[in-house]
């Protein structure tokens, strides 16, 4: 099946993500870096550890993660290999909101309903831009929608929603069931094992 998104090659790998981070913690010279991945945005990010070990290419295997009984972690490794460490593993999409209520936090506009132009693509709104048009068989309309999930233009889609405040976002979230990933981002629906495979490459 053809791609009908303008970054095929990032869909089908985030090569250029992956490489700019290995670089970077390469440079760096980096035991660890940590990240914000949560087990229920993805399959693949359900068999990760809170302490991601990855061997001296950057590389994850799930097969090679080290147990983790009664929360105690194991950060040792050799030269050149690393840990990436998501403190909040087990959290979910409405941890998260209701911890950004409780302490009141300020968030970009963007996680909130608001007016925008987008196209339908394979099942997704993904924004108008200098980077997506629409082509043969779509047809662009202003939808009120939010994001779940923030990254690349491209393969990053919007959801409906009338949530203008956290409460109301709280309340959506309660009675989503798609997560979050599978329902914004189309570079992982490629296919089943796509954020896999890319985990496997590098990809945090």
């Amino acid at each position: 099946m053809p791609c009908r998104f303008p970054s095929c090659t990032s869909i089908r790998g985030n090569r250029l993500q992956t490489r700019t981070l290995l670089d970077a913690l390469e440079d760096g010279r980096f035991d660890a870096a940590f990240g914000g991945a949560r087990r229920d945005e993805e399959r693949a990010r359900a068999k990760e550890r809170v302490f991601s070990f990855r061997d001296e290419f950057g590389q994850w295997e799930p097969r090679a993660q080290r147990p983790e009984p009664w929360a105690l972690y194991n950060g040792r490794i050799r030269r050149g290999e690393q840990i990436r460490v998501f403190p909040l593993s087990n959290w979910t999409e409405l941890d998260v909101w209701n911890y950004i209520a409780l302490e009141q936090l300020e968030l970009p506009s963007i996680y909130f309903a608001h007016e925008r132009e987008v196209l339908e693509r394979d099942g997704m709104l993904i924004a108008v831009s200098e980077f997506v048009a629409p082509q043969d068989g779509e047809a662009a309309q202003t939808l009120r929608v939010r994001y779940r999930t923030v990254g690349d233009l491209t393969v990053t889609g919007a959801v409906r929603s009338q949530a203008s405040d956290v409460a109301a976002v709280i309340r959506e979230v309660r009675s989503s069931e798609i997560s979050e990933r599978g329902e914004t981002r189309a570079d992982d629906r490629t296919s089943e094992a796509a954020m896999e495979d890319r985990k496997r490459e590098g990809y945090f």
